[in-house]
């Protein structure tokens, strides 16, 4: 056996199947290049569903975590530390917001973001106690939790985890007229991605989201923008709301946030609502630890300088019109996306995403299906235009292009 059917065999032997991954095992990785433990490079146009967004080991970020890896790492919530306050304000102030709860996992970001919705309807709006009501849209992916996985459409991610958590309306992704029509006087929340990831890099009808906030505004609702893979540059602006001119009640963040180095997550809001928190009512023993705070600020300062964004919507628009040209050949049936950002529908006839995911990795790129014929391409921010170029044609060459 090869080192990597060896360790793949292991895994496989010893770890819940819980992923379906691509028959490589990464050993290093830097920029946007990973390299297996057969020293084969491969090229990585998926960077972490966007947790990589500044590259494998970019310097700024691994020097601040070994910087604060030689002070202290922990000291849960029972202690102040001191780069908890500076991460906090910084990260307020880069949201246009005020207040900040720290956690470690999107997932965790997503649950407290729902808790918050639910206490701030309680004791602000004056909803009846246990009555409260969310308004989310089909196809979404906000996490895996027993809570999250009751209102996903995804019969992967639901089947066999019931009973499931009530309290959840689902509309139509992109439906201002179904979402009017389900939020009531007890609905406390519309919770969105402002473009949907996981369900083929979705972007909304022109309009939806400042739709979304005009109606949550009308009436009384907080909107709640999941912008954990959408947000910190990915789109070419630091949040993907931006691109409607929409500001959202409430921004859940994760991923990039910790730069591919450790797990960061964030509820941001504004005082009166992230307010109604009391001591004791919730919490994370790792969430806001000095080891994520420090690599976290580091991240906040790059993006401070607009430099990802404007690369990300400079390549976006690069890549974007190259897979137009792909749709033109009819290979491609549909492109979807913004910034450096893209779900690309391939003709059946090609192979699956599956198929067409291991085409491309067997030419040394590394990209991630979903959805059957779609495939993910999410390449890091400081990805070169000749490695992006590199890559396209790699697809190009799947498809006999």
């Amino acid at each position: 056996m090869t080192a990597t059917e060896d360790l793949i065999a292991s895994a496989e032997a010893h770890s819940a199947h819980t992923y379906h991954p691509l028959p490589v095992v990464v050993a290093t990785a830097d920029g946007a290049w990973m390299t297996d433990v057969e020293g084969r490079r491969y090229l990585d146009l998926l960077a972490g569903y966007s947790a990589l967004n500044f590259g494998h080991g970019n310097r700024r970020l691994i020097e601040a975590a070994k910087t604060q890896l030689e002070r202290v790492t922990l000291t849960s919530r029972a202690f102040h530390h001191d780069r908890f306050a500076e991460f906090c304000a910084r990260l307020a102030e880069l949201c246009g917001m005020e207040m900040v709860l720290p956690m470690n996992t999107g997932a965790e970001a997503v649950e407290s973001a729902l808790k918050t919705a639910r206490k701030w309807g309680y004791r602000v709006k004056g909803v009846p106690d246990g009555t409260a009501k969310i308004v989310v849209a089909g196809g979404n992916f906000h996490g895996r939790t027993t809570t999250i996985i009751s209102f996903s459409t995804d019969a992967e991610a639901r089947a066999d985890f019931g009973p499931y958590t009530p309290g959840f309306e689902i509309v139509p992704y992109g439906d201002l007229t179904a979402m009017r029509a389900a939020v009531t006087e007890n609905t406390v929340a519309v919770l969105l991605e402002p473009i949907q990831g996981e369900a083929g890099v979705l972007v909304p009808p022109a309009g939806y989201l400042a739709g979304v906030r005009e109606l949550t505004r009308e009436r009384n609702v907080l909107f709640v923008a999941d912008e954990i893979q959408s947000g910190l540059g990915r789109t070419g602006r630091t949040f993907a709301c931006e691109h409607e001119g929409v500001v959202p009640d409430v921004y859940v963040l994760g991923k990039a946030l910790g730069g591919g180095v450790v797990p960061v997550s964030a509820v941001v809001s504004s005082a009166e609502i992230l307010g109604v928190f009391r001591p004791g009512e919730h919490g994370s023993t790792f969430g806001g630890n000095p080891l994520a705070c420090a690599v976290a600020l580091e991240v906040i300062a790059m993006l401070r300088s607009g430099e990802y964004q404007r690369r990300a919507a400079e390549l976006g628009e690069h890549l974007h019109r190259e897979l137009g040209l792909l749709a033109d050949t009819g290979r491609v049936t549909e492109v979807r996306g913004r910034g450096l950002w893209a779900g690309v529908d391939i003709d059946p006839v090609y192979g699956t995403g599956r198929e067409i995911s291991e085409k491309l990795m067997d030419r040394g790129v590394l990209v991630k299906d979903t959805h059957g014929s779609t495939v993910r391409i999410a390449p890091p921010l400081v990805i070169s235009k000749e490695d992006l170029d590199w890559g396209l044609a790699q697809l190009r060459g799947v498809l006999g292009g």
